[in-house]
């Protein structure tokens, strides 16, 4: 048990670093809420997808707003379920295409003003472990602990690459390599809340480490800020 009531826990990163995976075993661990802030964008990009929306068409993606309903649900596995309008959505969100169009539409203010209060009310209601690029930043700049997790580009798209091939989707190592370089140039330099890291966020590059010891690290950052 930690000793603070209700604490937060801000953990940002470029694509592919694991954010996900690791921010789930942690809030597992520590037995708290795990918000995966990507998926909601993912559920935001798919709708535009669907709707055959350019997601660079700003005034079209703001337009289609009012009539998103989009809610995360936690299934009996303890696991984060995405809903856009009543539909279970989860394993849409996760095709290939959609990180592009996922990205895309984070970058208009309106989208991210959209869910800033959605968020917000996530990390009041109870302690969480929240994932995404600006959390520390923008989202919970107040946050108990911040963490910035990186690792080098060509470590994340091996990643990736096993992810998807897992999922039934292999995508060529090179594909997955360019999509993630153009991701990451898209987030740092997009106006709205770029990528970037907190100057209070605590720097984990899992590199060189297992998934093992990169939880453990996390762990340990976690307990040495909010107490155990």
């Amino acid at each position: 048990m930690m000793s603070k009531k209700i604490f937060s826990v801000a953990v940002d990163g470029p694509s592919g670093a694991g954010k996900s995976t690791l921010s789930k075993a942690v809030a597992a661990e520590l037995g708290i809420v795990y918000v995966d802030t990507g998926a909601i964008y993912r559920t935001i990009g798919y709708y535009v997808f669907c709707k055959e929306i350019d997601p660079k068409d700003a005034p079209a993606v703001i337009a289609i707003l009012p009539e998103l309903d989009i809610q995360m649900r936690y299934g009996d596995d303890g696991l984060q379920r995405m809903y856009l309008n009543g539909e279970d959505v989860s394993t849409q969100i996760r095709l290939p295409q959609i990180s592009m169009y996922a990205s895309a539409v984070s970058a208009i203010p309106e989208v991210r003003e959209f869910l800033l209060e959605m968020q917000r009310e996530l990390a009041r209601r109870s302690s969480v472990i929240m994932d995404g690029r600006d959390i520390g930043t923008v989202v919970l700049p107040e946050a108990d602990v911040k963490i910035f997790l990186t690792a080098a580009a060509e470590i994340r798209a091996q990643r990736r690459a096993k992810e998807l091939e897992e999922r039934g989707t292999p995508t060529p190592f090179e594909e997955v390599l360019r999509d993630i370089q153009q991701r990451d140039w898209n987030d740092s330099h997009r106006a709205a809340a770029p990528l970037r890291q907190a100057e209070d966020a605590v720097l984990v590059d899992t590199s060189e480490l297992t998934f093992d010891e990169s939880k453990l690290k996390l762990l340990e950052v976690i307990k040495g800020r909010v107490g155990a």
